[in-house]
């Protein structure tokens, strides 16, 4: 099955492992799984970082490096996941949040997060 890591939990899978549920850490452990990361998650984490955000102090280069060195593969922005944003309900204000939900639901791939309120969207989108 394929996967699609909301940002907070590539943060933690890269950092601070014992963050994450038993839940999160059995799927991530998975061989059977395809995960995925999106440009998105990168730009978030980059974007945050440069602002100071201490949740956020990771090397945006070194974590794509990182990742893909251990098997997951990058899902870049298309113009399709873009416009795909009008469609999602108002249920979650967060830009990166939203864009991230729009690729999943628009690949058809299972958008993965430990935020109660994103999976409360409609469509494939797993809490852990």
């Amino acid at each position: 099955m394929k996967f699609l890591l909301d940002t907070q939990l590539l943060l933690w899978a890269a950092g601070a492992p014992e963050r994450l549920s038993t839940e999160a850490r059995k799927l991530l452990n998975d061989p059977r799984d395809d995960l995925l990361f999106s440009a998105a998650s990168l730009w978030e984490i980059a974007i945050k970082n440069t602002l100071g955000r201490e949740d956020f102090r990771v090397e945006p280069r070194l974590l794509r490096r990182s990742l893909l060195d251990n098997g997951y593969a990058e899902l870049p922005i298309t113009g399709q996941h873009a416009v795909n944003i009008d469609s999602l309900p108002p249920l979650h204000k967060d830009p990166f949040d939203r864009m991230l939900l729009a690729q999943a639901l628009s690949e058809g791939i299972t958008f993965v997060t430990g935020d109660a309120q994103l999976a409360r969207y409609p469509g494939s989108v797993r809490k852990v």
